[in-house]
């Protein structure tokens, strides 16, 4: 409930602090002393717009404090908050601010906060049904969630709007898959044929860079062939070879050596090592020299295969390299479109799974929201001959919605209904009632929902606006037994609603060298009375005045 109310420059109003209490509250006052700012006020701590023409002239800036005291940390709430990273306790501090250059800030108990979180929370802290704007149950938008909220199925309406999800997600995969398979259907044929032509050519990693070696080293066979000759000759061709001189002189260091206990061992190895170096150099030259072929159609194979590998790579446009990757890639995407119908069968499958429990769901709920509806409408009209709308007539009219239209909310459109004379047919409940009426017919709603509403503050701007006498009197008993179940605040010029209040305001305007000031005060049971007597009489106050208010107050 709304617990505390600060304000600081707003229009007339230079400062107020309000401390409010639950149950049934009415503000009165004379015409234009400024009930509508303090309603304005606590709009702007629910999100309302706020326009520089608010601020008190020569002041810089308004500010507006709430305090909202919540009985139990709502479940929603909560959610909301944690999705910006804000908690709270018992209580929530809402300050808003604004300068006259239109900069506006607003705080959630203390940390800063976007208007669009606000808007989001606003609903679980305070409703204000004033002009009956489209925010309120004259929008016919917010029916269907007003009966669903009244029902006890919250979990049938969780479970369908998951089945829901489920189905949308089983439908994307569907139609991603049939998407793609089509895609792939109309390229079947090349795909086959491109495959079957890189099966055929085979293509092998780094093959065309081995190749281009080969084919280098053949064209150059004669000239490679010639130097490895005169490697071999300067070994071998002259009258002694080098093998042999090297044995020589080994054998010659052998024999000092043996003179000399093995003086020059080292020498010995040294050229035992070159030895061995001259043979192994002899047999990589012959070996080099075999590998080397002066084979014309050796040379005509490696070229047409690498004619072949670099025509199929253009013809792709990727590099010759790049052949067994394209190969495995469009093997794999054959593979897949052969799968794909199984594959597509399944996903088709799953979504018409999913589609169908979502229906079974759906229509569950839509029995319970008709029964729901059913229950509403007897409870409301029970309400209506103690508003003095005996011949008033209230229904929930719940219409199927086109397939094509059935969402996470289910198949229903739901819509509230009213008559207000006998014959006359069923009609929106903004198009039918009159300004009077609406009051009445909304007031009879609110007190049955109040009982399954998420908010714990209900305020209400001269709902006694076109009616008067028993009416006003069953007006102000409604909003009496409202008050039992939720905090409520009246603005009210009726003397029958404001006598049936637990607490009552007065707004007073005063003057003081031309300046105006606005001020509002709690009454006591005496000023409570005097207050009933002038809303009676006006200025002129009498002693029937004074006994009908004494009346008002004890009937």
């Amino acid at each position: 409930m709304l617990k505390s109310l600060s304000i600081r420059n707003v229009v007339l109003i230079d400062k107020l602090d309000l401390d409010f209490q639950s149950g049934f509250s009415v503000l009165s006052g004379e015409t234009g002393a400024g009930k509508s700012i303090l309603l304005d006020s606590v709009g702007l701590l629910l999100g309302r717009r706020a326009e520089t023409g608010m601020i008190r002239n020569g002041c810089d800036k308004l500010t507006v404090i709430g305090t909202f005291e919540l009985k139990d940390k709502q479940s929603g709430l909560k959610q909301i908050c944690a999705t910006y990273d804000l908690d709270f306790d018992d209580e929530i501090v809402i300050k808003r601010t604004l300068d006259v250059d239109g900069k506006s800030k607003i705080f959630f108990n203390g940390e800063p906060i976007t208007l669009k979180f606000l808007k989001e929370i606003s609903g679980y802290l305070a409703e204000i049904h004033g002009q009956f704007d489209n925010q309120g149950l004259l929008n016919s938008a917010t029916h269907r969630a007003v009966l669903d909220g009244y029902g006890a199925y919250d979990d049938d309406l969780t479970e369908m709007a998951d089945a829901f999800a489920q189905y949308q997600q089983a439908n994307s995969a569907y139609k991603a898959a049939q998407k793609q398979y089509d895609e792939a259907q109309k390229d079947e044929e090349n795909l086959r044929h491109w495959v079957d032509e890189l099966e055929k050519l085979q293509p092998q990693s780094n093959e065309t860079v081995e190749l281009e070696e080969k084919r280098r080293q053949m064209m150059n066979a004669e000239k490679i062939l010639e130097n490895l000759g005169a490697a071999d000759k300067a070994l071998n061709g002259t009258s002694q070879s080098v093998r042999e001189s090297l044995r020589q002189a080994q054998a010659a260091v052998a024999r000092v050596n043996a003179v000399l206990n093995d003086k020059f061992a080292g020498l010995f190895e040294v050229l035992d090592t070159a030895l061995i170096n001259v043979e192994e150099a002899e047999e990589e030259i012959a070996a080099a020299s075999n590998e080397v072929s002066l084979n014309a159609n050796d040379l005509d194979n490696i070229e047409e295969r690498l004619f072949k590998l670099k025509s199929v790579a253009r013809k792709h446009q990727v590099m010759p390299e790049e052949l067994p990757h394209l190969w495995q890639e469009m093997s794999e995407k054959l593979a897949h479109f052969e799968q794909g119908e199984a594959q597509l069968q399944k996903l088709q499958k799953e979504q018409k799974e999913a589609w169908n429990k979502y229906v079974v769901l759906a229509k569950k709920v839509s029995q319970e929201r008709k029964a729901t509806a059913l229950l509403l409408d007897g409870k409301i009209m029970a309400e209506l001959p103690d508003l003095k709308m005996e011949k008033a007539r209230f229904m929930t009219q719940i219409m199927p919605k086109p397939e094509n239209m059935w969402n996470e909310n289910g198949l229903d459109d739901v819509c509230f209904m009213v008559s207000t004379n006998p014959g006359q047919a069923c009609g929106a409940l903004s198009k039918i009632a009159s300004g009077g009426e609406l009051a009445r017919f909304m007031l009879a709603i609110k007190v049955n929902l109040a009982q399954t509403s998420q908010v714990e503050t209900m305020v209400f701007d001269e709902v006694d606006t076109g009616i008067g006498g028993a009416t006003a009197q069953a007006v102000g008993e409604k909003l009496a037994k409202l008050g039992r179940k939720v905090q409520v605040l009246v603005v009210t010029h009726s003397p029958q609603v404001a006598a049936q209040s637990e607490h009552h305001f007065k707004v007073e305007k005063k003057t003081v060298d031309n300046v105006t000031t606005t001020s509002l005060r709690q009454l006591n049971d005496d000023e409570k009375r005097e207050e009933i007597v002038r809303m009676l009489s006006g200025e002129q106050i009498t002693d029937e005045a004074r006994a009908a208010a004494k009346v008002l107050i004890g009937a």
